[in-house]
C-alpha cells in the first residue's frame, strides 16, 4: 500500500510540475516576452528591406548617370573645329575659318619672300600663321570666355537656390539668371531655356551645358540637375553645396596661380632671352647675324632653334600649369 501510495504522490507531483512547466514557468522567466519581441522584429524586416531596396535602387541610379555622363564626356574628347569657334563665342563658320588662316599664312608667306628669308624660312612661318596663330587665338578666346563664365557660375547658382527656397521652380529660376546674368552665363542658360522649351528634358538640358562650356563646374551643374530630374532629392541643398565646391574651387585656383606666378616669371624671361638677344645683335651687328636668314645652313639652323625653343617652352609650360 505505501508503495502504490508513494507512486501516486510522485505522479501527481511530476503532473503538476509539468503543468507548471508548460504554463507558469514561460509567464516567470520572461520566454514569451522574448518570442513575442523575436516576431516583431520579423515582421518589421521586410519594411527595412524595402527601404534598403528603394536606397539602392536610388543610389543605383545616381551612379548610371554618373557613367554616362562619364562616358559621353570620353566620347566627346575630339572636339570637332565648328564646336572650338563656338566655344571661343565665335559665329564663324568653318570655311571662314579656314579662309582667314590662308590669307594669313600667303600674306607671311610672301612678306617673308620679299624681306629676304628664303624659301625655307618663309614655309615655316606661313605654316605658323596659318595653321598655328588662328588656333592659339581660339584657344585665348575660349579662356577668356570660360574665365567670365566661372567668375559669374557661383553667385548665379545661389541665386537658383534663393529662387527654390522661394517657391519658384527651377525652370523659373534659370529664367531669372537668364535674365540678369553677364555673358556668357547669360547666353548659356538662354540655350539651357530654347532647348528645353523645344521638348528636351530640362536634366538632359543643363547636362549639355557641358559641351558648349567644357569646364568641370559646368560639368558638376549639370549632374546635380540631371541626378535631381532622374531620382528626386533636395535640389537646394544640392545646388547649395555645389555652389561651396564651386567658390573652394575658385579660390584654390588663385591660390595655385598666385604660388605658380615666379615660376612663371622664370619661364617667360628664359624663352625671352634667345630672341631679344637675337634682336640686339641685329641692332649693333647685322651683318654678323644676317646670315641665319640668308645662308640655306644658317636658315636649317635657325628653323631647328625655333622648334627646340618651342619644345622647351611647352616643356615649361607644362610643368608650372597644375589642373585640379
Amino acid at each position: 500500500m505505501k508503495t502504490q501510495a508513494l507512486a501516486l504522490g510522485f505522479l501527481a507531483a511530476a503532473a503538476i510540475g509539468g503543468v507548471a512547466w508548460v504554463f507558469i514557468y514561460p509567464l516567470l522567466s520572461g520566454e514569451r516576452k522574448a518570442e513575442s519581441r523575436r516576431a516583431n522584429f520579423a515582421k518589421s524586416e521586410p519594411a527595412a528591406r524595402q527601404v534598403d531596396r528603394n536606397q539602392r535602387s536610388r543610389r543605383e541610379q545616381v551612379e548610371s548617370s554618373l557613367k554616362d555622363l562619364e562616358a559621353r564626356a570620353q566620347q566627346e574628347s575630339k572636339v570637332p573645329l565648328s564646336v572650338r569657334i563656338s566655344q571661343a563665342g565665335l559665329d564663324w563658320s568653318t570655311q571662314k575659318f579656314w579662309t582667314i588662316s590662308g590669307v594669313l599664312a600667303a600674306a607671311c608667306f610672301f612678306a617673308a619672300m620679299f624681306a629676304g628669308g628664303g624659301f625655307l624660312g618663309a614655309t615655316g612661318l606661313a605654316f605658323a600663321a596659318g595653321f598655328g596663330l588662328p588656333r592659339w587665338i581660339l584657344k585665348f578666346l575660349k579662356k577668356r570666355r570660360e574665365k567670365a563664365f566661372l567668375r559669374a557660375l557661383p553667385d548665379a547658382v545661389d541665386v537658383i537656390v534663393r529662387g527654390i527656397k522661394a517657391g519658384l521652380p527651377l525652370f523659373e529660376s534659370i529664367k531669372v539668371v537668364a535674365a540678369d546674368s553677364p555673358e556668357p552665363l547669360r547666353s548659356e542658360f538662354l540655350t539651357i531655356i530654347e532647348t528645353q522649351a523645344i521638348g528636351m528634358p530640362l536634366g538632359e538640358a543643363c547636362a549639355r551645358l557641358y559641351e558648349r562650356m567644357p569646364l568641370p563646374e559646368a560639368n558638376f551643374f549639370g549632374i546635380v540637375v540631371s541626378i535631381q530630374q532622374k531620382s528626386g532629392g533636395n535640389l537646394s541643398e544640392a545646388l547649395g553645396n555645389l555652389s561651396k565646391v564651386l567658390r573652394d574651387r575658385k579660390k584654390m585656383a588663385e591660390k595655385i596661380q598666385a604660388m605658380s606666378m615666379e615660376a612663371k616669371a622664370s619661364a617667360a624671361i628664359i624663352g625671352s632671352l634667345p630672341p631679344c638677344v637675337m634682336f640686339f645683335v641685329y641692332l649693333t651687328t647685322p651683318d654678323y647675324i644676317s646670315l641665319l636668314w640668308t645662308h640655306p645652313t644658317g636658315q636649317l639652323m635657325l628653323v631647328g632653334c625655333v622648334i627646340w625653343m618651342t619644345i622647351g617652352i611647352l616643356v615649361m609650360k607644362k610643368m608650372i600649369n597644375f589642373d585640379f
